[in-house]
């Protein structure tokens, strides 16, 4: 039977590299980000998408109503990132409050509305994209690391209580660079590019992430994983 995949929060990189990992596997995709045009290089196949405000729950509810609309909704994938970095005594309260709503509040209604649809079969997966900083707070993310600690907690609670019914919540740490231009040209003024060369996987490529949720969507149901932390083989930790 074909299933449905939403991606919430469908970036240029990881949502991306997911929607197509589960497409190419036969999957229906439905993908979901801010600013819906930047979708256009993503869309066709069996990927659809359109544009979402994941802070706005009835927005959510009809993004998950259309990717099950055709086939049976099997995993939601929430993405939505909003890193920034200020120092604490710069971080206003404009930033706080937002960054909080994109990453925590938003993965929060993400995370309730799939449950609603996926409790009533007693089957479903929900995928939750963390960071190192929903583990440990650092100099100048003070917004992001709690927003991405309640997140984290949302996902922990949501587990515990979907697990015994059915539905795998997962939830998964990435602590590494992502290699994107951006982040490739930053690393590249603190190291240099020969060093940068001599290490081709120091960073991560976002299809690395997509076939870690492969694997966790392939995960028997005696073998469950709820967190699991990725990065590369020279990232310190």
């Amino acid at each position: 039977m074909t299933r449905s995949v939403a991606v919430i929060g469908a970036g240029d990189h990881i949502g991306a590299a997911i929607a197509r990992r589960f497409a190419a596997e036969g999957f229906k995709v439905h993908a979901g980000r801010r600013n819906g045009e930047k979708l256009a290089s993503l869309l066709g196949g069996n990927i659809t998408g359109r544009s979402l405000d994941a802070r706005e729950s009835e927005d959510v509810t009809g993004f998950l109503a259309e990717a099950g609309a055709s086939a049976p909704l099997d995993l939601v994938v929430f993405n939505v990132g909003a890193n920034v970095n200020f120092p604490l005594t710069e971080t206003t309260d404009r930033v706080f409050r937002k960054v909080w709503e994109m990453a925590c509040y938003a993965g929060f209604v993400s995370v309730r509305e799939a449950a609603k649809l996926m409790l009533p079969r007693g089957s479903g997966k929900i995928f939750v994209t963390g960071a190192t900083a929903g583990l440990r707070g650092n100099p100048g993310y003070a917004a992001f690391a709690a927003a991405k600690a309640g997140l984290r907690a949302t996902a922990q609670s949501a587990a515990r209580e979907l697990w015994p019914q059915g539905i795998h919540v997962a939830h998964l740490v990435i602590d590494a660079g992502v290699d994107t231009e951006w982040v490739r040209a930053r690393i590249t003024e603190r190291i240099g590019a020969e060093a940068l060369a001599a290490q081709p996987d120091l960073l991560m490529p976002p299809e690395a992430v997509a076939d870690a949720y492969w694997a966790l969507y392939n995960q028997p149901r005696s073998a469950w994983t709820f967190e699991q932390e990725i990065r590369p083989y020279g990232e310190k930790w």
